[in-house]
């Protein structure tokens, strides 16, 4: 079921030059690449407010950079947001973390035009979804669809760090507990896929 999400060689080209810009940027820096799915028009959404007590589904930049360093991450680790362009929203995650990217920062010059234009959205995600599946780890800022896909994906790869934002109260914790339940609980339809 997985296996069939894959890219077309076009799209595949560019997102492997993709991570592999990050990867490189990442290596330089004793760092590691954490892709993030933020996604800044969700936040005011009905479907991201705390109700009742609920456990909260959204985060914006500032939170997800405080929960990364509450886990300890390197400042020096390379950040990839699923935000197509910079905006004053993000600045909180490139205080915490200077290597923070978006898809117009990394993507090649020369394929901007066909990429990154209104109305592609869909390429955008797929390019997302490739750099999301293959970051050393993932974190949800935003739970969802493209989260299950993505750690679906990550899953049948062996790729399991995913973590999923919290508040993190007090002195540094340990990512193990802040795990994504998909990995922690075997909760994910992909491992029903693994025999």
């Amino acid at each position: 079921m997985f296996q069939s999400l894959q890219l077309r060689s076009d799209l595949l080209e560019v997102a492997e030059t993709m991570i592999e810009k990050l990867k490189v940027l990442s290596i330089e820096n004793g760092g590691q690449l954490v892709a993030i799915d933020f996604r800044s028009d969700m936040l005011n959404k009905k479907s991201c407010m705390v109700v009742r007590g609920r456990r909260k589904s959204c985060y914006n930049a500032s939170e997800v950079a405080e929960f990364l360093k509450k886990l300890r991450f390197n400042a020096n680790s390379v950040v990839y947001l699923t935000e197509t362009w910079w905006h004053g929203e993000l600045n909180p995650l490139k205080e915490a973390f200077p290597r923070t990217y978006t898809k117009d920062d990394i993507i090649p010059a020369e394929k901007k035009r066909q990429f990154l234009q209104v109305g592609n959205r869909d390429l955008q995600k797929a390019l997302d979804f490739h750099i999301c599946s293959n970051s050393d780890t993932f974190v949800p800022a935003i739970s969802g669809l493209f989260y299950g896909n993505v750690a679906g994906q990550r899953i049948i790869s062996g790729r399991t760090q995913i973590l999923v934002p919290s508040q993190v109260v007090g002195s540094p914790a340990a990512p193990s507990d802040f795990m994504s339940a998909y990995v922690s609980k075997k909760s994910h339809l992909a491992y029903s896929c693994l025999c």
